[in-house]
């Protein structure tokens, strides 16, 4: 594989059941690369390795007078130049080409397993984690199994030039041959300590880019409430605490290489004394010496790597251990896709953990009294089974049996926190869809006519708001404004089953009003389940469920339920003891109706806005004020 091939067609299915096995499987995909850095490698080091014995053949021949040993030492001496030259930019050339290239599958795997559990990814793991995980845990994973052919290679010249010296040179050849692998393994005792420090280092850094992380995904809330001072205190503090740990491990490095330094120094020393002795006895050539002496000085060069393997191998462990975490999620049990290739599923949507069933073709609401109940129950409609492994059923057939791509294609589910990315508006709305929906109903029933304005507005030169331009995350639009705009996104993909998590909790009670009746008029015959507390929105679904501690305890309608059913009353209304006085009494002296216009209806629907409508009221607001508000939301509806 080469650069300009990427990226995969198919990246592979991941060992990760630990992040050794993890690289390992990377080192395997990239067998043919890993040889062909070896290749290179070896060229390169022997190379190097080879100057010091065409010096030494020199010296010898210049002493010993001899033209023709000095004619083939200066051939030998091009030819290991020549080497050293081809095989170091070849062996750069493929180092980087490992590198990039197994940083690139490790990103498609973490983008594939991204895709596949979509929202449920953040729930199970950080964002920060995440964004750690594909940007510099993927460097450090590319650097060990880039580093291991460089390593291969230079072991094996290290053991080619000891076993070269010990036929050049027998006395001094044995020397060298016992003191370089004490020198590899001098270093071994340190190692344990500092990836201990490297791995606390890794998590402190990755502690401090998950906390900044979250800091910027919620600035805006931060800067409503005041808190940017405590949250920046908070990342100088982490910030501190990766700078120290950081040092630390830099001292332990730096004694790592002072050692491998000071070694082969001591190891020269030795050789000189020794040889000179030697010479001065005649049992050995000044040659001879010359070039046992320079192979100890070029052998610091391969025994470097020694170092840099280890480096590697401490930092991409917990980079791997990370990265194999993440890709072990799954979406579902693995059932091997036993439904590929049949028809897609439809009917009823029942969920057997709750006992929640969405008609098919109705609006369904469902009222839930903890939030992350109802993010966790929305997560398992779209086809992510509990923790006891039960699947949605839609059809009667299991989700989780489904291809992935088939299963979106039944069921989509709008996260409570939906994304918009950077791009202009027709390219957020450039999603599969069954194309009976097109941008301008769906634009119209998410009531986005000021948001089209106001992209409009934004963008210079952009005449038709489809091409206006959204920033990232959408971060120039209101969180209103997001929010439409990501329900108009999914009532163009008119899915099968579309499932609704609080679409409406950061709009007003007006425009809330319209998006319910356009919701429903544009979801006509299709299945829709929408989370919500909010009146306006259960008040116009064909069916409502509660859902009280993980099970339904009640389905009906609005206006029968929030008279018999007290939990869903102290939900939807979230009514304190004076106010469900204050509403007994008004019920006894209002007016009956039956048409949904009279003083019951409307208290309910104005008591069950009570959180939309608080904030224009304020909390000592007469209920004759509710109700006159509450019924000028419904003429406008």
């Amino acid at each position: 594989m080469q650069i300009r091939d990427l990226p995969y067609p198919d990246p592979g299915v991941p060992d990760a059941r630990s992040g050794p096995r993890f690289l390992w499987w990377l080192f395997r995909n990239q067998l043919g690369g890993q040889l062909k850095a070896l290749a290179w490698g070896l060229v390169h080091f022997l190379s190097v390795s080879a100057l010091p014995f065409c010096v030494g053949v020199a010296v010898q021949a210049v002493v010993d007078r001899s033209g023709t040993r000095l004619a083939l030492a200066g051939g030998l001496l091009l030819l290991c130049s020549a080497g050293n030259a081809i095989g170091d930019t070849f062996l750069h050339r493929a180092a980087v080409t490992n590198w990039i290239t197994a940083a690139a599958r490790v990103q498609q795997v973490l983008a594939r397993k991204t895709a596949q559990l979509g929202s449920a990814l953040t729930r199970r793991v950080a964002a920060g984690e995440v964004v750690a995980v594909s940007t510099g845990d993927v460097e450090k994973i590319g650097w060990f199994v880039e580093a291991w052919s460089r390593f291969t290679a230079a072991a094996l010249t290290v053991v080619a030039v000891c076993v070269g010296l010990v036929v050049y040179q027998p006395a001094l050849g044995v020397v060298v041959a016992v003191g370089l692998p004490v020198l590899a393994v001098a270093v071994l005792p340190l190692l344990p300590r500092a990836t201990r420090r490297a791995d606390f280092q890794r998590e402190k850094a990755g502690r401090a880019t998950e906390l900044a992380s979250d800091t910027v995904a919620g600035l805006r809330v931060l800067r409503g409430i005041g808190g940017e001072e405590l949250f920046l205190d908070r990342y100088r503090s982490a910030s501190q605490e990766v700078r120290h740990a950081a040092v630390r491990s830099a001292r332990m490095w730096s004694l790592i290489s002072a050692i491998q330094v000071l070694m082969p120094g001591l190891l020269l020393i030795a050789v000189v004394w020794y040889g000179v002795h030697l010479a001065r006895e005649g049992r050995v050539g000044v040659g001879e010496l010359v070039a046992v002496y320079s192979s100890i000085m070029i052998l610091t060069y391969p025994l470097r790597h020694f170092e840099e393997i280890a480096m590697a191998y401490s930092f991409s462990r917990p980079s791997a251990r990370r990265a194999a975490r993440v890709l072990s999620l799954e979406r579902a049990t693995d059932t091997g896709g036993s439904l590929d290739g049949a028809e897609l599923p439809s009917g009823d949507l029942y969920d057997p953990a709750t006992g929640l069933l969405a008609p098919t073709g109705r609006l369904t609401a469902v009222v839930c009294g903890d939030p992350d109940a109802a993010g966790r129950l929305a997560e398992r409609l779209g086809g992510h089974p509990s923790e006891e492994g039960t699947s949605v059923l839609l059809g009667g057939v299991p989700l989780d049996e489904l291809p992935l791509d088939r299963a979106r294609t039944a069921v989509l589910v709008q996260d409570k926190d939906p994304v918009l990315l950077s791009g202009t508006l027709r390219d957020l709305f450039d999603v599969p869809r069954s194309g009976d929906v097109d941008a301008r109903e769906a634009l119209a029933a998410a009531q986005c006519e000021d948001v089209l304005a106001a992209l409009v507005q934004g963008s210079l030169g952009a005449e038709d708001p489809m091409d206006a331009r959204i920033t990232e995350r959408g971060r120039s639009l209101s969180g209103g404004q997001r929010q439409r705009l990501a329900l108009a996104r999914s009532l163009i993909t008119d899915p099968e089953v579309l499932v609704l998590d609080e679409p409406t909790s950061a709009v007003d009670s007006h425009t809330e009003a319209r998006i319910a009746q356009g919701v429903r008029h544009l979801r006509s015959g299709r299945t829709t389940v929408v989370f919500t507390s909010s009146p306006l929105l259960l008040d116009r679904a064909d069916r409502v469920v509660l859902v009280h501690e993980g099970e339904v305890a009640a389905v009906g309608v609005h206006r029968e339920l929030v008279h018999a059913e007290p939990r869903y009353r102290a939900v939807v209304t979230r009514e304190t003891d004076e106010e469900t006085a204050a509403r007994s009494i008004a019920l006894d002296a209002g007016p009956g109706g039956e048409d949904g216009h009279g003083a019951r209806p409307a208290f309910e629907d104005g008591h069950g806005a009570g959180s939309a409508l608080k904030d224009r009221h304020g909390a000592g607001s007469s209920l004759k004020d509710v109700l006159k508000e509450l019924e000028e939301i419904e003429e406008s509806a």
